[in-house]
């Protein structure tokens, strides 16, 4: 697959012959002689979530670990990540030449060879190919959830999915709820038959708005959707990708044991529209869809980013036995039959704790399989609101439909465009098609 991210044969050949030394080396020394030997760090995306990765994974207890290279398309963003560290001075080693800025600023770190770790938080639509390009370039990767926002996306993240298990690379996806005590006991209880047979559920992310970043004079449209990148499906996909994404994650988890290559529905049909949005963004704000899953199980979703009304941020699941709510299973008459009571220590930081572990200790560590069962199971939620029709995962996963287009530069046109009043319309059930942008234009 072609990618505007991805390494040519050329460059992975050059940039393998140019790193393999060195990289053997830390690999060798992570696995005997974890105390000592740093693992190096390179930032990709530094806006809120990619600081606070930066500080959780520079916080690992008893592991040596530098920041050696940051990459963002803006330089107030590499600026504002190391003004997040400064209290951590001693864990980096940025110097101006490893700080890169522009659309082609992750490649650039990517060629680094020196480079053990990625973080991986630009806005979602960037996502698989930096996730492609760090593999190839042989690093380990925790990267941001939504792992895609399109069925190209998808694919192009479970072969590398594939790879990093072939380089034994350790990919952690930020889908933290996976690394909380409170949720895992719950799921092991599940597992153990406490609340019988799951037959349905429940999944919410309901709230208010969302941030939205004013227009400057000097920007062209490319500049204002990537500063704006929440706001345009091309780059977040939706907020039911964005963001209700962990909660869809969950009820996959719950329902699908320990599937290796991750669990998913097999149907979505659902509606959604935009009531609060404004003029300026592309995105519906609330979606209600029905997932169907195997043996006839079904999980109501929803999401919403609107002010008023009642707040709800949970999982909800009926079992033959009981009810399910994460921390608590009770039966249908009340009775308590499992509480959770132990520590739950912040799971933001589990996931880099357990991820070093496995960097330096060469435990198996794949979280992206079931990264994308989650992302693209929200994707195939946004195809059945956008469209009013009911969409097959699997189907929808061979779609020639890709958002992203080849090479973006600051020059280059975004896929969507405002009207002529300065508007960027919803999409609409009665005319939304899928397409691949690389192709529009083309005969």
């Amino acid at each position: 697959m072609s990618s505007p991210y991805s390494l040519s044969r050329r460059d992975v050949l050059q940039t393998a012959a140019a790193g393999a030394a060195t990289l053997t080396a830390l690999r060798g020394a992570h696995a005997q002689n974890p105390s000592s030997d740093a693992i190096k760090v390179g930032l990709i995306g530094a806006g809120g979530r990619g600081t606070g990765a930066l500080q959780q994974t520079l916080s690992v207890p008893g592991s040596n670990v530098k920041l050696t290279a940051i990459a963002d398309a803006f330089q107030h963003r590499v600026d504002g990540a190391l003004k997040s560290v400064e209290k951590m001075k001693e864990k980096v080693e940025c110097p101006e030449d490893r700080r890169f800025t522009g659309l082609d600023a992750a490649q650039r770190l990517l060629d680094l060879p020196d480079v053990d770790l990625v973080i991986l938080a630009t806005p979602p639509g960037f996502r698989p190919f930096h996730f492609d390009a760090a593999i190839k370039a042989g690093k380990h990767v925790f990267m941001e959830k939504p792992v895609c926002v399109d069925s190209f996306g998808a694919r192009l993240c479970l072969e590398a999915a594939k790879l990093a298990d072939e380089k034994k690379r350790k990919v952690v996806v930020g889908l933290q709820r996976r690394y909380e005590n409170k949720y895992r006991e719950t799921i092991a209880r599940i597992r153990e038959g406490v609340a019988g047979d799951i037959i349905g559920g429940q999944v919410y992310w309901n709230g208010s708005g969302i941030w939205y970043r004013d227009r400057q004079k000097d920007q062209n449209e490319m500049q204002f959707q990537v500063n704006n990148w929440y706001h345009f499906n091309w780059l977040c996909g939706d907020h039911i990708c964005e963001q209700h994404v962990h909660n869809i994650d969950v009820a996959n988890w719950v329902l699908g044991a320990e599937a290796p290559q991750g669990y998913h529905p097999e149907t979505a049909y659902g509606v959604g529209g935009r009531q609060d949005r404004g003029k300026n963004s592309e995105i519906y704000d609330h979606h209600a869809i029905n997932f169907s899953y195997p043996n006839g199980v079904r999980i109501a979703s929803q999401c919403r980013q609107f002010p008023g009304g009642d707040g709800r941020v949970n999982e909800e699941f009926q079992g033959t036995k009981g009810f399910v709510k994460i921390g608590e299973i009770k039966d249908y008459d009340g009775k308590v039959l499992w509480k959770f009571e132990g520590p739950n220590p912040n799971p933001y930081q589990v996931e880099h704790d357990e991820l070093h572990d496995a960097i330096r200790n060469d435990k198996p560590l794949n979280n992206a399989y079931y990264g994308v069962t989650a992302s693209f199971a929200a994707v195939l939620g946004r195809l059945a609101t956008y469209s009013g029709k009911q969409w097959d995962y699997a189907k929808a996963l061979a779609a020639d439909y890709r958002l992203m287009p080849e090479n973006p530069t600051w020059d280059s046109q975004p896929p969507v465009q405002p009207d002529k009043d300065g508007n960027y319309p919803p999409p609409m059930p009665a005319s939304y098609k899928i397409v691949d942008v690389t192709k529009l234009g083309k005969s």
